[in-house]
C-alpha cells in the first residue's frame, strides 16, 4: 500500500487556548502567588492571563513596584478598589496631587513612597482621614517642587489621625512645619511609635520639642498627661550642629534608644565649644541606660570644610565604656580623635560587626595591629579618605573572615599588597577603591583570588590599564560580578570594553562616567553583548557615560527599542542633540536619563544588606500592555510568528 500524500495529511491542531488547558481558579492561584512585576509580565502574554491578572490585582494584599516610575494614567489601572491591600511601594517621581486619592487607601498598614517632590502636604491630610491603621509611613521629599503647599496643619492631621503609627519616615525640611505648637501637637503621635526619622530640623525647634518630651516624664505619677514617645528606640534626623545640649537632651528625653543617628550640616564654623558644637562632655552624656546598638554621629562637609573640634580621644575612651552593647558605629569628621581613641571602640565593643570612620585624619595602621587579639567578627567596614591608612593595616584587618563589606575610598596610601590580602576573604562581595593608587597588579590578585565580588569600584584609580580588565575576569569574578565602577581612569579605551563584551559578564550596572578615551565603539559593543545566548545588551540595568569624550550623536541609535532591554538608568553628556535625547525618552519612558552629571541610582536608600542582590528585571516588557493597551491573543501571536 502506497504511503499517503503529504499534501492530503490534514494540518495539526493549534495548540488548546490558556483557557482550555487550565481552569481559571487554577490561573488565577498561580498568578496570585507572584510578585507584582511578574505579575504584569505574566499578563501581557495573552488575553486569559490578563484577565487572570486583572482579577489578581483586586486582591493583593502587598503592591510592590519601587524600581519603577510611573504616571498616575499608568498607575490607576494597575490599583483597582482592592479592600485587602495593606502594603504599598512605589517611586513616586512623576506623579502630582491627582494621584493622592490613588494612593490613600482604606485598610492600608504601610505607605512607602520615594521621591515625592511633585506630591503636597495635602497627602498627610488624606492619610489622616482614610488610613487610620497605618502602621509604617516612609515619604522621601514630600512637596519639594516650588510652589506646593505643605503647613503645620497636615502635619497636626497625620499625627491625629494615624493613632497606629509605628514607624514614621519624614525625610524631608520639618522648617516647613514651624509653629508655636509644634512641640506640643507630638503629644497626640501614635504611643506605639518605635522609629521615626526627621530629615532636616531645625535645632531650636528640636530642643524645644524635646523639654516638652522631658517634662513629660516629670510629670509621671502626679499629673494625669500623655508622655511624649513612650516606645521610641530608633531615632534619626539632621540638624545645623550637633551640640552638648543636644545629646544631653535626647539621652533624657527618649531613654529607651536602641538606634540613634544624627548628622549635622554646618555652613559656619561654631563660635563657641559649649552652646554650639559637640564636645567630650557632651559624648560622655550618650546611652546612660546602656541600650544602644546602633550609632551614628556624622558631621557633612556639604558646605564648608570642618570637623568636631572639641572632641579628642579622652571623650571617644568615655564614650566606649557607656557603648559595649553597640553592634554598629559611625563616626564621621572627628579630626582631633587618633588611634587611642579608635582602638577603645573596637576593644570595648565585642558585638560590633559594622564599623565606619569618615575622615579619620589620624587614623593609623595601629588602629588593626592586634585586632587578631579581639573576639570581633566584623562584616561591614568603611574607612573613607583616611589618608594615613596603608597597605600593613589592610593586611591586618584582613584577619576578619566574614567581611562581606569593604569601603576604601580615597585611602591613598593604599596599593597592591593591600588589595592581595583582601583578595584571600572568602566571603567578600562589595569592595571600594575609589582613588587608591593600586596597579594591574592589584586586578591580577582579584582575579585569581576567591573573593565572590560581586561589586567593585574603581574610580580614579589612574594607575590602572586596559591591561587590568583581562587579569580581573581571568578567574571566578566573571562570574559573580554584577557592578563595575570604571570612572576617571584615563587610559582607559573602548578596547577595555570590548574584554568585557567577550567575557559575558553578567553585568547590571557599568559606570565609565568622564574617561576621555570612551566612545561609541564601548556602546555598539555593550548593545550586542551576548549572556546565555540572550543578545541585546541583555544584563544591563544601569549604564553611565557622563562626559565620555568619544560618545557622539551616532552611540544615540543603540539605544533604540530592542537595543538594552532592561536598561534603567542612563547616564549622557547634557551637550548631545536634544531632540535626540527627548526622542529617546519618548521612546523609553521607563528610562531615566542623566544629563546634568548627577549620580545614578538610588543614593537615598540604604542598600548594606541587600546591594548585592540580584534581580532579574524584564520590566520594559511590560511597556505594550501598560501603554498600548490589549495584547494580542494566542492566536494572533502564532499567526504573525
Amino acid at each position: 500500500m502506497s504511503a499517503p500524500d503529504p499534501i492530503d495529511d490534514p494540518a495539526p491542531d493549534p495548540p488548546p487556548a490558556m483557557d482550555a488547558a487550565l481552569p481559571a481558579a487554577v490561573v488565577a492561584t498561580i498568578l496570585s502567588r507572584l510578585d507584582v512585576r511578574s505579575l504584569l509580565l505574566a499578563s501581557a502574554v495573552c488575553r486569559c492571563l490578563r484577565s487572570c491578572a486583572s482579577h489578581a490585582l483586586s486582591f493583593l494584599p502587598a503592591f510592590h513596584l519601587d524600581e519603577e516610575v510611573l504616571t498616575h494614567d499608568l498607575l490607576r489601572p494597575l490599583l483597582p478598589r482592592n479592600p485587602a491591600l495593606r502594603s504599598l511601594r512605589l517611586d513616586a517621581a512623576r506623579l502630582d496631587d491627582a494621584a493622592v486619592d490613588c494612593l490613600a487607601r482604606p485598610g492600608l498598614h504601610e505607605l512607602t513612597l520615594r521621591n515625592c517632590n511633585g506630591i503636597s502636604g495635602r497627602l498627610l491630610r488624606e492619610l489622616s482621614a482614610t488610613c487610620p491603621d497605618l502602621r509604617v509611613l516612609s515619604l522621601n521629599s514630600l512637596a519639594d517642587r516650588r510652589g506646593l503647599a505643605m503647613a503645620f496643619s497636615d502635619l497636626k492631621a497625620l499625627l491625629d489621625g494615624c493613632s497606629s503609627l509605628e514607624t514614621l519616615s519624614l525625610a524631608l525640611d520639618f522648617s516647613k512645619f514651624d509653629d508655636p505648637s509644634f512641640s506640643h501637637v507630638w503629644s497626640s503621635a501614635s504611643q506605639g511609635l518605635s522609629s521615626l526619622e526627621m530629615g532636616f530640623i531645625p535645632l531650636q525647634m528640636l530642643l524645644a520639642l524635646l523639654a516638652v518630651a522631658i517634662e513629660s516624664r516629670q510629670r509621671i505619677g502626679y499629673v494625669k498627661a500623655p508622655v511624649f514617645f513612650p516606645s521610641l528606640q530608633k531615632l534619626r534626623l539632621t540638624v545645623e550642629f550637633i551640640t552638648d545640649d543636644l545629646i544631653g537632651s535626647i539621652s533624657t528625653a527618649l531613654p529607651l534608644l536602641t538606634h540613634l543617628d544624627l548628622q549635622d550640616s554646618p555652613i559656619m564654623e561654631p563660635e563657641s565649644a559649649t552652646a554650639t558644637d559637640l564636645t567630650d562632655a557632651g559624648l560622655q552624656q550618650i546611652n546612660p541606660k546602656g541600650k544602644l546598638k546602633h550609632l551614628s554621629l556624622i558631621r557633612s562637609q556639604e558646605f564648608i570644610y570642618t570637623s568636631f573640634r572639641h572632641v579628642n580621644d579622652l571623650g571617644i575612651l568615655l564614650m566606649s565604656e557607656k557603648c559595649s552593647n553597640l553592634e554598629s558605629i559611625c563616626l564621621g569628621g572627628f579630626s582631633r580623635v587618633t588611634d587611642t581613641g579608635f582602638r577603645a571602640i573596637i576593644h570595648s565593643c565585642p558585638g560590633l560587626h559594622k564599623l565606619k570612620v569618615t575622615n579619620g585624619s589620624h587614623l593609623t595602621d595601629l588602629v588593626f595591629h592586634d585586632i587578631v587579639a579581639t573576639s570581633l567578627c566584623l562584616t561591614h567596614v568603611s574607612l573613607r579618605w583616611c589618608t594615613l591608612l596603608t597597605d600593613v593595616g589592610i593586611e591586618r584587618l584582613s584577619f576578619n573572615k566574614d567581611l562581606n563589606v569593604l569601603d576604601l575610598k580615597d585611602c591613598k596610601s593604599l596599593g597592591d599588597e593591600a588589595v592581595r590580602a583582601l583578595s584571600c576573604l572568602p566571603r567578600l562581595r562589595k569592595l571600594v577603591l575609589d582613588g587608591t593608587v593600586i596597579t594591574n597588579q592589584a586586578m591580577e590578585y582579584l582575579g585569581a583570588g576567591v573573593c565572590p565580588l560581586a561589586s567593585l569600584s574603581l574610580r580614579g584609580c589612574y594607575k590602572l590599564t586596559n591591561d587590568c580588565i583581562p587579569l580581573l575576569l581571568a578567574g571566578s569574578v566573571k562570574e559573580s560580578l554584577h557592578a563595575l565602577d570604571l570612572s576617571r581612569i584615563p587610559s582607559l579605551t573602548d578596547d577595555a570594553i570590548m574584554v568585557i563584551v567577550r567575557a559575558r559578564t553578567p553585568l547590571t550596572e557599568l559606570r565609565l562616567r568622564e574617561n576621555p578615551e570612551i566612545g561609541d565603539a564601548s556602546v555598539k559593543a555593550l548593545a550586542s553583548m551576548q549572556f546565555e545566548g540572550v543578545t541585546c545588551g541583555s544584563t544591563l540595568q544601569l549604564l553611565d557615560l557622563y562626559d565620555c569624550g568619544g560618545i557622539t550623536l551616532l552611540a544615540m541609535k543603540w539605544f533604540k527599542k530592542p537595543l538594552f532591554p532592561r536598561l534603567r538608568w542612563l547616564g549622557l553628556k547634557g551637550s548631545l542633540n536634544r531632540i535626540m535625547v527627548d526622542a529617546l525618552v519618548l521612546t523609553r519612558p521607563f528610562l531615566r536619563l542623566a544629563c546634568g552629571g548627577e549620580e545614578l541610582g538610588t543614593p537615598y536608600r540604604d542598600t548594606s544588606g541587600e546591594w548585592c542582590r540580584h534581580e532579574d528585571d524584564d520590566s520594559e516588557d511590560l511597556e505594550p500592555w501598560q501603554l498600548d493597551g490589549e495584547p494580542v491573543s494566542d492566536a494572533e501571536t502564532t499567526n504573525e510568528e
